[in-house]
């Protein structure tokens, strides 16, 4: 008897789905919930999504990746946190290049000057910032911000 293995049976949905990295920093819980909402708009579209806090993420995690997601909240002066996102960010820098990169977080003050910067760094290491610019929100994400999360999670999930 001869037996005909469809495709169905050779390979199961999870061999052709993606998992897409967001690796955050939060402190309030402000940007771990945009993180909550891009991974919810990953999964809608079928991809799996690996939430890591920084602290628990090595940077060469990335270098596999071809789309990812890296959340922090504006510090200080508007800067990334100094003491797990900034090195995290400054050793991924070398490995980026043609990478997809979805940049999220939230403020408390200013007018978002830290993503403009951390744009531009990913940029001129040769990331490509997906939408263009990152997701950002004063304070806690409101129903737009959780929306607009969520639309970055899925078109990562597209590419």
């Amino acid at each position: 008897t001869t037996h005909i293995i469809t495709a169905q049976r050779l390979y199961s949905k999870e061999d052709y789905m993606k998992t897409i990295l967001i690796i955050y920093w939060s402190q309030t819980g402000n940007t771990e919930a945009m993180a909550h909402a891009i991974a919810q708009g990953i999964e809608e579209e079928g991809n799996q999504a690996k939430l890591l806090e920084v602290s628990e993420a090595e940077p060469e995690i990335l270098k596999k990746a071809n789309v990812f997601a890296l959340g922090c909240p504006a510090m200080g002066g508007e800067v990334l946190e100094e003491d797990e996102m900034e090195p995290f960010v400054t050793k991924s820098e070398p490995f980026v290049s043609g990478k997809v990169i979805g940049l999220f977080g939230s403020y408390g003050w200013g007018d978002g000057q830290w993503m403009r910067d951390w744009e531009a760094r990913m940029a001129a290491s040769g990331a490509k910032i997906q939408g263009g610019t990152g997701v950002i929100c004063q304070e806690a994400p409101d129903e737009e911000a959780l929306e607009r999360c969520g639309k970055l999670g899925r078109e990562l999930s597209n590419i």
